[in-house]
């Protein structure tokens, strides 16, 4: 019978093609040590240090021999191995080529003796083929920890022997890919920074190769305080003086291997079945640790409740389990399986399909077949040649029995649906890190999706790893681990790892290692490939159609919580309808989350893992971001004017190519956008003004201005004008720097910085005197005196106001000289000169309905209504705040709104209309309270002094 031995990955032993059990860690790596040195003798002392290291138990001789033996008869049926007594040890007699490690040596020593490059390429990609993973994964005795480091290293010199001659026939496009991933896990190997300069410069990416040499200089000099060697910095010249030797080779590229065929399966007689079927027991062990998710066990309970009924007609019960990687799938899946197993007194199978194993083939559904036939103590030799009669005869020994059937980690519908049983007696239970839509449509499967622990259910799992004295000690250093970990169990479980390994170590100081990492995926590796979230989230991403994945890492780097649908087209400069499908297969694969209709996020570990994958293309991610910079920037602009019509229009450059800016259609759509997007544009004019974007910033932080206002997001509204200072600064552009000086005026004096505000002010005056702006002049004279009226001051605010209204008679301007005319009106009525004020609003009114300004008008009437209020025109002064109300909710200005119902209040109060005016000043209040108004308080105690009937 035929054997073989692969241990370049998980340690698989296989005869004829059907897997090997060979027990626990221990016993593995006892065949482990053999394998390494076949037909050689390996002492028993030296046997022994191999197995346990420097911690020999008693008896370890006794307990090797026990080993040993299990591992003969699991071996038994292989006629050509055999594991022999030798003095002074045990040796184990097997063909070389039976083991895929010697196949690797033997085939990288093949290419280094032949002369003919197409050989030894050949050679060397059949060798690394044979790697599924780091060798011997899962076992971490020291010396296999030792020997895996040899043989990462002789893995390593193979592949950049391979590179090497794949260069010289011009393959650099091919290798690409490939030597970019490695140059990021081996970034101090000059040899590979040397390959991937040079695929890079032939592919046409010089400034990129350049920039990987600066990269090995900055992290030599950092780090080591050398310089790069003399062959590494010859290469940056050659590529820095374009030299034409480095040209690709016009040379035909070399053979590659051919692919291997898969052993062909037992042979057996179709339609043969067992005499008495069995009850198999192969769920593997429940959790260890389990914490929360009692809404999903219910639910469970409530989807697989059904199961054991013969019905005639009715559909095999399915639930299905859909999650991200890490996200506790399995986890919960065999818990249920475990407290419910006495529900299925027939059995359970249970297979892993490693849909996304990182370190194995996905498992076909006919492998799964001959898996359960084998459970249900179906003999080889009557096993059916065809597939598909497997599952025929699969399906008859399950049908009618009470059975739970467990398929874990399936990749599509397509692995599930053979492995149905034909009967409703049994519960199917699936994990996917997809949503498997067509196993819903078609067989009617009930889906789980799961999500993030919430904050209590991420507490108590830490709780039951770590310890309730311990987690009570600490609060804030838990309350550090958790934001960290973000509610994603694996995270959760490998951080309680360490600090259960670590009894003696601080939590708080686990916390800080988490916070000063570089990359946070750095420090959630639990040393397993099961265990490390990168290896997770990538065999994730590698399941994707390239054209998902690029989506995926673009939309890492999106700034902000979350990204509308119309702004990832921008980003990827994709169509709507070519994005649409895309966008489906990320959710599908739950790396991107739908949380509300059209709008997409990601968990913040995933975010880090797609911004990993982003920086080996710098300059693809910057043109991306530009894109949704330019995106932002033109649908914020129209959206500014919707809101305000009046404001002078920028002049903004086309939009980019694959740039489709957002239609707006009237305000209610612009209020509505700014809305949704409000966090998402702050970051972005974050990331712009630290990108260099510095026009952008500027402009962006124009658009913000009167949504800001409006709404009363005086904070982020000067957070935005101080970005726009300093990049309209760096720029040199005096005009968008008065402007820009403006606005951070505008927010300070709302935010009752008024020291600030007059300084910002006065700096936009000389700027606009400077350019001989009248109308920038005129401007900022205005909001020069809407500041002392802020400050109480109308007798100082007045000269400023009339200064405003002489500049924009000047330069004719109809609707700014309403805007002065009223606040001149205003400041008169501040004063006590009420009629004088009435006469001045009235002719801006005028102005304001010729030109068309609903704001202007707003504003009037509630300057007519003061003054009405003051002359004791109680009724007049009502007419006046109601039109201004009328105007500005329909505007969507909320700051106003309080402003006008507190003037309102006062006028019912002076009326005798205390319950009226009690409505009003509760409105105004809050309306105040909401945005932070300085007026609160002043409404506050009004209301308490007013009698509430």
């Amino acid at each position: 019978m035929a054997v073989e031995f692969r241990v370049l990955g998980d340690l698989d032993v296989r005869i004829d093609g059907r897997a090997v059990g060979i027990g626990h860690a221990r016993q593995q790596c006892v065949l482990a040590a053999l394998l390494v040195e076949p037909n050689r003798v390996v002492a028993t002392e030296q046997l022994i240090g191999r197995v346990w290291g420097d911690e020999v138990p008693d008896a370890a001789a006794v307990t090797l021999r026990g080993y040993l033996s299990r591992l003969r008869q699991a071996l038994a049926d292989a006629g050509e191995v055999r594991i022999a007594r030798r003095h002074p040890g045990y040796l184990l007699a097997v063909d070389p080529d039976r083991v895929d490690l010697h196949r690797f040596h033997e085939l990288v020593e093949q290419a280094r003796r032949t002369t003919d490059d197409a050989t030894a390429i050949s050679c060397l990609e059949r060798a690394l083929g044979l790697w599924r993973g780091e060798a011997f994964a899962g076992l971490a005795t020291p010396w296999l920890v030792a020997y895996r480091q040899t043989l990462d290293r002789q893995r390593l010199a193979a592949t950049l022997d391979r590179n090497d001659l794949a260069l010289r026939h011009g393959r650099h496009a091919q290798l690409l890919p490939d030597v970019l991933a490695l140059s990021s896990r081996y970034p101090w190997d000059e040899r590979l920074a040397g390959q991937a300069m040079l695929a890079l410069y032939r592919c046409g990416r010089q400034a990129d190769a350049l920039a990987q040499f600066h990269q090995m200089r900055h992290r030599l000099a950092a780090e080591v305080g050398t310089d790069p060697s003399p062959p590494l910095a010859l290469l940056y010249q050659r590529i820095l003086t374009a030299d034409p030797a480095l040209a690709a080779p016009d040379l035909p590229p070399a053979g590659g291997a051919e692919p291997t065929a898969a052993p062909d399966p037992a042979p057996g007689r179709p339609g043969a079945t067992p005499a008495v079927p069995t009850a198999p027991r192969q769920l593997p062990a429940s959790p260890g640790v389990f914490a929360g998710r009692a809404a999903q066990l219910a639910r469970l309970d409530d989807q697989l409740g059904g199961a054991g009924h013969p019905d005639r007609g009715s559909p095999v019960v399915i639930s299905s389990i859909g999650g991200g990687g890490g996200v506790g799938k399995t986890w919960l899946a065999l818990r249920w399986a475990h407290a419910n197993a006495e529900r299925f007194p027939d059995g359970q199978l249970y297979v892993n399909l490693r849909g996304f194993d990182p370190t194995a083939l996905p498992v076909g559904w006919p492998a799964a077949v001959r898996g359960f036939l084998e459970a249900l103590g179906v003999e080889p030799a009557r096993v059916p040649a065809e597939p598909e009669a497997q599952a025929s005869l699969y399906r008859t020994l399950v049908a009618g029995r009470r059975m739970l059937v467990v398929l874990d980690d399936a990749r599509d519908a397509g692995t599930v649906i053979p492995l149905l049983p034909g009967t409703p007696t049994s519960a199917v239970l699936v994990t996917s890190r997809r949503q498997l839509a067509s196993l819903v449509t078609t067989h009617g499967a009930r889906p789980l999706p799961l999500d993030v622990l919430p904050d209590g259910e991420a507490h108590e799992l830490l709780v039951r790893q770590v310890g309730a004295a311990r987690v009570a000690g600490e609060p804030d250093a838990v309350a550090d681990i958790l934001r960290f970990c973000g509610g994603l169990p694996l995270a959760l479980g490998i951080v309680a790892a360490r600090a259960a390994l670590r009894p003696d170590l601080a939590l708080s100081s686990i916390a800080a290692e988490l916070a000063a990492a570089t990359s946070p995926l750095d420090v959630l590796d639990g040393d397993e490939v099961t265990t490390n979230l990168r290896v997770v989230l990538s065999s994730s991403v590698r399941a994707l159609t390239p054209p998902a994945a690029a989506v995926f890492t673009l939309l890492g780097l999106a700034p902000g919580p979350d990204i509308g649908r119309a702004a990832v087209a921008s980003l990827t400069a994709r169509t709507p309808d070519g994005l649409r499908p895309l966008l489906r297969e990320l959710t599908d694969a739950y790396l991107v989350q739908e949380h509300v209709p059209g709008r997409y996020r990601m968990h913040d570990l995933v975010r880090v893992f797609a911004v990993e994958r982003a920086a080996g293309d710098p300059t693809g991610s910057r043109s991306a971001l530009c894109r949704l910079v330019d995106h932002h920037l033109h649908t914020a602009h129209a959206a500014a004017l919707l809101l305000s019509p009046q404001r002078d229009p920028l002049t903004l450059p086309p939009t980019a190519p694959g740039v489709t800016a957002e239609r707006l259609d009237d305000l209610a759509a612009a209020l509505a956008w700014f809305t949704r997007e409000h966090q998402v544009l702050l970051a972005t004019i974050e990331y712009a003004g630290g990108a260099g974007l510095d026009a952008a910033t500027g402009q962006l932080s124009w658009t913000l201005a009167t949504y800001f206002d409006r709404q009363g997001h005086w904070h982020d509204w000067a957070t935005v004008a101080r970005r726009a200072v300093e990049s309209t600064g760096r720029l040199g552009d005096r005009p968008a720097q008065a402007q820009a000086h403006r606005l951070l005026a505008g927010a300070c004096s709302n935010l009752g910085r008024y020291e600030e505000a007059q300084r910002n002010l006065l700096a936009a005056l000389d700027l606009f005197a400077a350019l001989a702006d009248d109308e920038g002049r005129a401007h900022t004279h205005f909001d020069l005196s809407m500041l002392q009226d802020r400050q109480r001051r109308p007798r100082e605010a007045l000269p400023h106001a009339r200064q405003s209204l002489a500049l924009y008679e000047r330069v004719g301007s109809p609707l700014k000289q309403a805007v002065a005319l009223n606040a001149i009106g205003w400041y008169h009525s501040q004063l006590g000169e009420h009629r004088d004020a009435i006469a001045f609003c009235r002719r801006a009114l005028a102005l304001s309905e010729q030109v068309g300004s609903a704001y202007g008008q707003a504003n009037t009437w509630d300057s007519i209504g003061y003054a009405h209020h003051h002359l004791g025109e109680h009724e007049q002064a009502v007419d006046c705040f109601q039109q201004a109300l009328a105007l500005f909710a329909g505007m969507g200005d909320r700051h106003a709104e309080g402003i006008v119902l507190d003037h309102l209040g006062d006028t019912w109060a002076a009326a005798g209309r205390s319950l009226a005016a009690r409505d009003a000043w509760r409105r105004s209040l809050a309306l105040f309270e909401e945005i932070g108004h300085a007026d609160a308080e002043a409404v506050r105690r009004k209301l308490a002094g007013c009698p509430d009937r």
